[in-house]
């Protein structure tokens, strides 16, 4: 590179520098921080504002304009999944799963939190957002900490079944697909890689903590959880959840068509008074559940777009390649060591940095298949462990629970569900 080329480099580096420090402090929203990087990013590169040439690499056109449409296919699987949730939600369904694990679980503490932990994960299998995190947490955290469990227990089971859920739901997996060109098939062979580890760190984890906490407070100033609203739910309609993922898992149906076919069952399964009311509030109710997310996906787009415009590219490739994991070895090392960069917006954050950084690693020579599995895999910290997601600000909230405590305590557990993953995963796409 000549000596422009690295001053240009060194000038992208320290505006990524100082954004992640913004958003680490929250000093500037991370839906803001995206596009305003990307059109530094752009401007630092001399990509010109507009052109008269129809096929120029501009701002105005291509990062702006094409890039605020790169995610459509994510958004719109990230709408469909939000109804789906909000379906459940509407016919009862999220409520009578919680009421039969408490069921089963009797004044059991630890069997409580298990059945909990897994009664949660499928819940969000098929409905994330803040709003479904607090309608399950309102009915759970309270039940839990009755039973005798401690505040940090029933904080880290709510989290980690966020977690679980958030690997395993279909609509989030619309990202890696519009962002490496993968298909839904490629994506669901290697779920298990990333969610089996994470499932058994966090079975392990609760375990762990149940034991040591001990006895938790039984006097308790929150709310109690919410009584039966009176909604009689069919046992045959509580397999709707899982509906969408099978079909996908086992049929290879793509997501959108898979989470209708969910909704459809759902409804002819529980046959509410009125279905069309509850399929068009539902989707109302879930896009502003999503809002949030959807201007996320926008700004990544955007950074995708300046990222892999020709002129940034060839400023940032050479800083790529030069740290780029080559061998299995590497690979292991470099994500399972770097996967706290998953928090606080960093640069391996799918929902921040990370998608435009994994963009970066295949234009430098990864295969699409390895950044996709290793992205996933730190997700899972961020999922868990980060302080900024606003699932965790509530949980720790709700809970009275520090959430800094929860950072330092579920981090170890995560990274060495990354470990795990990322030792199966060499063997496969190495």
């Amino acid at each position: 590179m000549t000596p422009l080329m690295w001053f240009q480099a060194i000038g992208i580096l320290l505006v990524f520098l100082v954004f992640i420090g913004l958003m680490m402090t929250r000093k500037l929203p991370t839906v803001l921080a995206l596009p305003c990087m990307a059109i530094l990013f752009a401007i630092i590169a001399g990509v010109p504002w507009m052109s008269s040439d129809p096929e120029a690499t501009t701002i105005a056109k291509t990062v702006l304009a094409s890039g605020s449409m790169r995610l459509s296919g994510a958004i719109a699987g990230l709408v469909f999944g939000a109804w789906f949730g909000q379906i459940l939600n509407k016919v009862g369904i999220t409520k009578a799963i919680i009421r039969k694990a408490a069921e089963l679980a009797g004044d059991k503490p630890m069997l409580i939190a298990i059945l909990f932990f897994i009664t949660a994960s499928i819940i969000f299998s098929a409905a994330g957002g803040l709003g479904m995190v607090i309608l399950v947490g309102t009915i759970v955290i309270p039940i839990m900490l009755t039973a005798g469990i401690s505040q940090f227990v029933a904080a880290i089971v709510v989290i980690s079944a966020v977690g679980v859920g958030a690997l395993i739901n279909v609509s989030n997996w619309a990202v890696y697909i519009d962002v490496l060109g993968l298909s839904v098939e490629t994506i669901a062979d290697y779920t298990l890689v990333a969610a089996l580890p994470l499932i058994i760190a966090a079975l392990a984890m609760i375990v762990f903590y149940v034991k040591k906490d001990g006895k938790g407070r039984k006097a308790w100033a929150m709310p109690t959880a919410p009584a039966n609203d009176g909604k009689k739910v069919p046992t045959i309609a509580l397999i709707s959840p899982l509906v969408p993922v099978i079909l996908v898992f086992a049929f290879k149906l793509d997501i959108v068509p898979a989470v209708v076919i969910g909704a459809v069952v759902t409804i002819l399964l529980t046959l509410p008074k009125r279905p069309v009311h509850v399929l068009s509030s539902a989707m109302v109710e879930g896009i502003q559940d999503v809002a949030g997310a959807m201007g996320l996906m926008i700004g990544i787009g955007i950074l995708l777009n300046s990222v892999m415009a020709p002129q940034v590219a060839s400023l940032i490739s050479p800083l790529i390649e030069a740290v780029l994991p080559n061998s299995p070895l590497m690979y292991i090392l470099f994500f399972t060591i770097l996967s706290p960069l998953a928090i606080y917006r960093g640069p391996l954050n799918v929902w921040g940095l990370g998608s435009g950084i994994a963009a970066l690693f295949v234009s430098a020579g990864m295969t699409p298949i390895a950044a996709m599995l290793a992205l996933r895999v730190v997700s899972n910290v961020q999922a868990v462990s980060d302080p900024t997601n606003s699932h965790n600000v509530w949980v720790s909230d709700f809970t009275k629970t520090d959430i800094n405590d929860i950072l330092k305590k579920t981090l170890p557990w995560m990274m060495a569900a990354v470990l795990v993953s990322m030792v199966i995963g060499s063997f496969m796409v190495f």
